[in-house]
């Protein structure tokens, strides 16, 4: 934990495309989070083919794909920085040298319920124009209920088990994406690129109902007992053979860890090697935090921007504060999801907490909102952000503010003693009290 700022007094916070520097208060001593410094690779590339002729718990793709006809590769959408541009071509390639034909290959973008990636979006998800030009490249559609196989149920909790058919369907299925903290699941990456990635609505919304998200198991960087990592599980094995790529990246975005291999256990190989840099124990607790939502592309929409909201909540104080930065390039995010902040600051929190409660299917996106009452139940979130206009500040739930260090200095003054956090890359980072 480094407790100096710059020389200048400020502080550099991830902020959109180009990041922002905050002055801190005078007198104040930030206490700098961070994840512990992660090695990256010298030759990503040779980290990559390396990665693939030595799988984790598989054979290598060029020999699991010898007599099959098709494959799907998964890949995250546009708010997941996953360095497609290194491993999709080097897969691709040896898919075909097992005798795939590109035409029956497609990268299916693991949209969940988020919108589409169309046109030069699309193209820089993917990140490589030679795979844009030679295999189909489509996304999932959670809404379109003709394009899912119906699997049925599973076994305890009875989510209902509809997934994307052009995965269900293809010989070869492989997920690939980034493992980092997550809020609800644990960890992202692995099996949760295939529920929610590619799942139907009726899964997702059943995985976001309040009997999932209120249990106090479902929370960051654990995996043990929580009901969305053991539903996810339970789907991955009702498919049959999965497998995966899995990546981790450093705060600078250069690779720092590759495997491959069955989804399930290199999904854990990868978790035990970022869990070591991103669960960062600290030792107290702070009167203020100042976060941030990690940056372009995360911080596109107040959507996303509620995960660093909850991350460093084992940190905050009782009667803390925590003053979030955030673009909110596209502003809110869906039309639902506006729908649910708007009834959260018509009902209040304790009538909008209710209503989820006697459901057991959630409302698209509404999870989200009663993953920010996590924070603002228990503390104060303020929130600096250029990117919301006019009426989307009013149904923030939050504590709306133009200057960052206005707000640092008079939080300093209500907690006298209580020190200051900076955490400037955000969810992706997880303080803990050790």
């Amino acid at each position: 934990m480094d407790t100096h700022p710059a020389p200048d007094g400020s502080v550099f916070m991830l902020y959109g495309r180009e990041g922002i520097r905050i002055r801190m208060p005078a007198g104040a001593e930030p206490a700098l989070i961070g994840k512990r410094p992660l090695p990256t690779y010298p030759d990503p590339k040779a980290a990559v083919e390396h990665a693939l002729s030595h799988p984790v718990g598989s054979a290598p793709f060029e020999v699991l794909a010898r007599g099959k006809k098709s494959a799907c590769i998964l890949i995250c959408d546009i708010t997941r920085p996953v360095p497609n541009h290194l491993f999709l071509r080097p897969l691709i390639e040896r898919l075909r040298s097992a005798g795939i034909a590109l035409a029956d290959i497609v990268v299916l973008v693991a949209t969940g319920l988020h919108r589409p990636n169309e046109g030069e979006e699309l193209a820089e998800v993917v990140g490589d124009p030679w795979v844009m030009a030679n295999v189909r490249v489509e996304n999932h559609f959670a809404r379109d209920s003709a394009a899912h196989v119906d699997l049925g149920f599973t076994s305890i909790r009875r989510t209902p088990v509809k997934l994307d058919r052009r995965f269900v369907e293809a010989d070869i299925r492989i997920a690939t994406g980034l493992v980092e903290p997550h809020f609800m699941a644990g960890y992202s990456g692995g099996r949760k690129v295939i529920a929610p990635g590619v799942a139907h609505k009726d899964t997702i919304t059943t995985f976001h109902s309040a009997r999932f998200m209120e249990n106090p198991a479902a929370s960051q960087c654990n995996l043990a007992g929580n009901p969305l990592h053991e539903e996810q599980l339970e789907i991955v094995k009702m498919l049959g053979d999965v497998y995966a790529i899995n990546t981790v990246i450093d705060e600078h975005r250069a690779l720092s860890h590759i495997n491959c291999g069955e989804v399930i256990e290199s999904h854990l190989e990868a978790v035990a090697f970022v869990a070591e840099s991103t669960r960062v124990p600290i030792g107290r607790k702070f009167g203020t935090v100042l976060t941030s939502s990690a940056g372009y592309p995360l911080d596109k929409t107040y959507y996303q921007t509620v995960k660093c909201m909850v991350t460093p909540l084992d940190i905050v104080a009782e009667g803390g504060t925590i003053i979030v930065v955030s673009a909110c390039s596209e502003g809110i995010g869906s039309e639902e999801y506006r729908r649910a902040q708007e009834r959260l600051v018509r009902d209040g929190p304790d009538a909008f907490l209710q209503s989820l409660l006697a459901k057991d299917f959630a409302d698209i996106d509404e999870w989200q909102t009663e993953m920010q009452l996590k924070s603002t139940r228990a503390t104060r979130v303020q929130l600096y952000t250029t990117g919301l206009k006019g009426a989307d500040r009013q149904i923030t739930g939050v504590e709306m503010i133009d200057s960052v260090e206005e707000a640092l200095a008079q939080a300093l003054a209500r907690s006298p003693g209580g020190g200051l956090a900076v955490i400037p890359e955000g969810p992706y980072v997880v303080p803990v009290v050790a």
